[in-house]
């Protein structure tokens, strides 16, 4: 099979070309700096493409990019604060994929682009959660996370903001975010598998774009 054959009937050769060099740029910012692949990725190819297919096609190639760090996260993570963190997490993944199933795709896109540049503004604050820690917080934060995940992938800002707050060591903060996204990632798919959201162009899309996510 050639490389067209790999392409969704609806995206031409030069749009897959735009992709991939966006996916490039975002896995330049998810290796740097461990999250933040997704505020690049979804208003930029989502302006292409739609906005379902590219939220399953980043889901794939960030699930597949991601799993060698599962293991070293796994030994490293505080476990018990990250499972409570993924209850939430639990309930958000799923009415986020609803709305994405359901929405128009220009709503899509105007919803997904006012997310990202809230949550991006969320990073530039330099914002932190510095209270003590309780349940319902993890909960309601990874919900939040959950959410973002399931509508647009975008689910990054909120955990970090709370763990870089967290007075915990660096590399268990980084482990904790890690395998939160592991979860939350895998929470997705099935949520995504059922909503009929990952299709065979985009696991066919995913061969040809994430070698460049790779590469970044």
């Amino acid at each position: 099979m050639n490389l067209t054959g790999l392409l969704p009937t609806d995206i031409g050769l030069n749009a897959a070309v735009a992709i991939c060099a966006i996916a490039l740029v975002s896995g330049i910012a998810r290796g740097f700096s461990g999250f933040g692949s997704a505020l690049i990725f979804m208003p930029l190819a989502s302006s292409i493409a739609a906005p379902r297919l590219v939220a399953a096609l980043l889901l794939i190639i960030d699930l597949v990019g991601s799993a060698p760090l599962i293991p070293n996260a796994w030994k490293q993570a505080d476990r018990r604060a990250t499972a409570i963190m993924a209850l939430g997490a639990l309930a958000g993944v799923p009415i986020g994929t609803w709305f994405l199933s359901r929405l128009e795709p220009v709503t899509t896109r105007w919803i997904i682009s006012a997310f990202v540049f809230a949550l991006l503004l969320l990073l530039l604050s330099g914002w932190r959660y510095r209270g003590r820690d309780r349940a319902a917080i993890s909960i309601g934060i990874g919900g939040l996370a959950g959410f973002c995940s399931g509508l647009a992938q975008t689910g990054g800002p909120p955990i970090v903001g709370y763990w870089l707050g967290r007075p915990i060591a660096s590399a268990i903060q980084r482990a904790n975010i890690v395998l939160f996204f592991a979860a939350s990632d895998f929470f997705s798919l099935v949520s995504y598998a059922l909503s009929g959201l990952i299709t065979m162009d985009a696991i066919r899309f995913a061969i040809v774009v994430g070698p460049a996510y790779g590469i970044g």
